[in-house]
């Protein structure tokens, strides 16, 4: 994903273990430019519980799921992604 590939590059090289706050302290006003708006990295971390991470994969997906919806283009484009958990959305159609 382009839109963390700067907090990427600085979280591969951070120490770990380290936690939701440690990474809040280092990268929390690193902005994040999405399609339709931004936030700063603090932003989307402070909507995870408290975690501690292994690594730099651990980070990484966390920060992915962090990200808030204007991060993504064109919301429910494709029929074939699956719903988010209490999304309700079109009827299967099969042809």
């Amino acid at each position: 994903m382009r839109i963390l590939t700067d907090v990427t590059d600085r979280t591969d090289a951070h120490s770990y273990p380290a936690t939701t706050d440690d990474l809040i302290e280092a990268y929390g006003d690193m902005e994040l430019e999405y399609p339709n708006g931004g936030e700063t990295l603090g932003d989307a971390l402070r909507r995870l519980d408290s975690e501690t991470f292994a690594n730099a994969e651990e980070a990484r997906m966390a920060m992915y799921s962090a990200l808030g919806s204007d991060a993504i283009g064109r919301k429910g484009y494709s029929d074939r992604d699956p719903l988010s958990p209490g999304e309700s959305g079109p009827d299967p159609l099969s042809f």
